[in-house]
């Protein structure tokens, strides 16, 4: 499945781009984003673009080598955006979720839906990314387990599926997403494996933010955006769970208390039902909008 950005024209509407602008992509991801504002504003817009995924800048450089725009790509998590911009910013786009390629396409074990080694890492050949899914699965205690799967992916079976990691365990490493699937289907009841999400779905979830320390990520990158934004200019972010939106939304509101920001969003942005049905993958994202006064 190609990379499909998701709210695309939502999101660059949203940001109310002019001529003169300088803008961060904070997440280039698949690149359509970036893409879109190269063919809205080509040479008026002056573009930088952050991913941590190696890959996803080779293939987005690819993607945007026609474009009538001038775009600066840096290799690097975009909480580090203020060592990528000389100065001030006009627009930031942080797109939180990630693209197709990632899920399907990197080898690095997102998707339980293909045989991947458990790695889940979001940097390829990043050399500080030294933790993986696998070392948690395999050498971390069944509290700290279970409390990144509840806490992470709010997953209500998040005792039981611990349990069953640290048993199986005992007969041999966890290597592969099939394996991992395997034993969290068989540590949830027979009615939750039938539901609307794949009972691995939140697990899978948990584990790769705590591998990436997205959460983390997502606070200081907020932090730093805010005060590399000029007088007037915007901070778009699409969120696709709920402890993402719900930083967004708890940030976004101190910005706003403080005096120094307005809301454009009063309620998050969301996809249309045609979207969602031609982008499933688009269902529970979310759009919030700053402007920094």
């Amino acid at each position: 499945m190609s990379h499909v950005s998701v709210l695309l024209h939502e999101a660059v509407n949203g940001l109310a781009i002019t001529k003169g602008d300088i803008v961060l992509d904070g997440t280039l991801g698949g690149g359509g984003h970036t893409e879109e504002i190269c063919k809205r504003f080509g040479a008026d817009v002056k573009l930088y673009a952050t991913d941590r995924d190696s890959d996803a800048i080779e293939r987005s450089q690819k993607r945007l080598s026609g474009a009538a725009c001038q775009v600066s790509f840096f290799n690097k998590n975009f909480r580090d955006m203020d060592t990528v911009v000389p100065s001030g910013v006009d627009k930031i786009l942080l797109d939180l979720g990630l693209s197709s390629d990632q899920l399907d396409t990197s080898g690095r074990g997102f998707t339980f839906r293909k045989d991947e080694p458990l790695k889940m890492t979001m940097g390829a050949g990043m050399k500080e990314e030294v933790l993986t899914a696998e070392i948690i699965v395999n050498e971390w205690e069944e509290s700290s387990i279970a409390d990144i799967i509840y806490g992470y992916g709010e997953e209500r079976y998040a005792k039981r599926i611990a349990k069953e990691i640290v048993l199986a365990r005992e007969f041999g490493p966890i290597k592969t997403t099939f394996a991992l699937a395997s034993i969290i289907a068989k540590a949830v009841p027979v009615s939750y494996r039938k539901g609307r999400i794949h009972p691995a779905t939140r697990t899978f979830q948990a584990i790769r933010i705590a591998v990436n320390d997205e959460l983390g990520s997502l606070k200081e990158g907020l932090t730093k955006a805010y005060a590399l934004l000029r007088p007037r200019g915007r901070i778009a972010v699409i969120s696709f769970h709920s402890l993402e939106d719900r930083i967004v939304k708890h940030f976004f509101k101190d910005m706003a208390a403080l005096g120094t920001a307005n809301i454009v969003t009063k309620r998050p942005i969301v996809p249309t039902e045609e979207e969602i049905q031609h982008n499933p993958r688009a269902r529970s994202a979310k759009l919030r909008i700053l402007e920094k006064k």
